[in-house]
């Protein structure tokens, strides 16, 4: 039922997602895990503007090549101490951003003035940063997964060797580029829990030819905690796997479809 529900909350917009890359692999979904889906939605929807799509009774938030999926739960904790600290956003307007989200219940922890970014703690504890971008021609787009480890360096090559991530620097962060994301690292002193049963529960990766993708994982030792299995009620195909560093990550095929 759980993952049926995540799975219902990822219909009808996939046709924004970018193409995959030469691994076929590109940006999908972040999943929130969270007590309050209403103080959520009015954070994402009503003042980030999200656009609502309803499949059945669930309904998930989108914007520019990105969706944000919620679940009711209790989750653990939140971004902080996980190994993915905080997700990030672009938009076109950081004052007006910010007078918004304030006003709807998120909390500043951070601004840095100079670079024209903050950081916002949204409900269950997650944490949210936005960069200003003049040059958008939308108001808010998906921009950014900021991870933290202690071992970056061999982190960023499971990600390239995995999932075709293309090696770089983002400013002063190690980082790595999936198409529709960039993944970028901070240094810890020590490894951080795993983001399954917390505010940010799981990302999610949309990937072209998913059954062999699967397969090849598997091969090069990769072990799911949900094997590749196919939806036919929701013409998906669907698996889940946790990075070594404890990254819980979702697999689709087929959300662009829908």
């Amino acid at each position: 039922m759980r993952i049926l529900m995540s799975l219902l909350a990822a219909t009808a917009v996939w046709a924004q997602l970018p193409a995959g890359n030469e691994k076929g692999v590109a940006m999908g979904h972040l999943h929130i895990l969270t007590k309050d889906v209403e103080a959520h939605r009015k954070l994402w929807v009503d003042t980030l503007g999200a656009k609502v799509v309803k499949a059945g009774p669930v309904e998930f938030y989108q914007f520019p090549g990105v969706v944000v999926a919620l679940r009711k739960g209790e989750p653990n904790a939140g971004t902080d101490g996980s190994v993915v600290d905080h997700l990030g956003f672009k938009v076109k307007d950081l004052d007006m951003a910010k007078a918004k989200l304030t006003a709807a219940g998120g909390q500043v922890v951070r601004e840095m003035p100079d670079t024209r970014q903050m950081f916002i703690m949204f409900p269950d504890g997650v944490k949210v940063e936005f960069t200003e971008d003049k040059a958008l021609e939308q108001p808010v787009v998906h921009h950014h997964i900021h991870f933290a480890t202690p071992e970056i360096e061999p982190m960023r090559a499971w990600y390239a060797e995995k999932f075709g991530a293309v090696l770089g620097m983002r400013g002063r962060f190690k980082a790595a580029d999936v198409p529709g994301v960039n993944l970028s690292w901070n240094p810890a002193d020590q490894p951080l829990a795993t983001t399954k049963g917390r505010g940010l529960d799981h990302i999610g990766f949309e990937v072209t030819g998913l059954e062999e993708f699967c397969k090849k994982l598997e091969a090069a030792g990769v072990k799911f905690d949900v094997p590749f299995r196919k939806v036919p009620q929701l013409g998906l195909s669907i698996a889940f796997l946790t990075d070594p560093w404890g990254t819980y990550i979702e697999l689709t095929e087929g959300l662009g479809k829908l």
